[in-house]
């Protein structure tokens, strides 16, 4: 398939598509039909046909390309003033659909409730218009804490530590018993049995190593 060939009588349905060495042209038809550009471009020039109907197809292809790699490079400006304007349209449709409902209020009042209630999703979508633009202009800032999660029902988040305010270095008289006598660390206690999962967890981590 050569480029630039057309495919249709109409030159502005025309969409050039360019060869490819060893691709075969239904692949690249299908390719082509399947780009989000191409279907924006074939939608738009049918709503824009009252419009301009000497729209070309594949001139819209290219500019919603260059409009798509301008979006992807950061450059939203395009997408704001659409919401912008789109939001003004939306306002407009509520004002006159609201108008249309007040003057069918008396003589046709089912009438005029389809048209407030047309009238109130004009003003729905005009809010949900202005809160995207509200996003885009203001995205909001996520702040995540990382949580360490141990097998047990325990978690631990890793956040800013408390100041340790009026916090003193543990005396030695801790280590010592109200008569002046110092503890044996070294004697072995014998574990009650409410200390049964304690004392089985000290033999475990007490064992010695055989392994060298």
């Amino acid at each position: 398939m050569s480029k630039g060939k057309a495919s249709t009588v109409d030159t502005g349905k025309r969409l050039n598509i360019d060869t490819e060495p060893n691709v075969p042209d239904a692949t690249l038809i299908a390719r082509a039909a399947l780009r989000p550009t191409v279907n924006a471009a074939v939608t738009a020039r049918v709503f824009l046909s009252n419009l301009h109907s000497d729209l070309d197809l594949s001139e819209l292809v290219t500019e919603l390309s260059n409009q798509c790699a301008k979006a992807s490079g950061g450059d939203l400006s395009r997408a704001e003033g659409m919401l912008t304007a789109q939001s003004h349209t939306l306002d407009a449709m509520f004002g006159s659909l609201a108008r249309r409902a007040h003057a069918n209020l008396r003589e046709y009042p089912d009438a005029a409730e389809r048209y407030m209630r047309l009238a109130l999703k004009a003003q729905s979508q005009c809010r949900a218009t202005l809160e995207t633009l509200a996003t885009i202009k203001n995205p909001p800032v996520v702040i995540a804490r990382q949580a360490n999660i141990s097998n047990g029902p325990q978690q631990v988040n890793n956040g800013p530590f408390p100041r340790a305010e009026g916090i003193e270095s543990t005396p030695n008289e801790l280590l010592e018993q109200t008569n002046g006598e110092r503890l044996d660390t070294g004697a072995t206690g014998q574990a009650s049995g409410a200390d049964t999962h304690l004392e089985a967890l000290g033999a475990v981590h007490g064992a010695e190593d055989d392994r060298g």
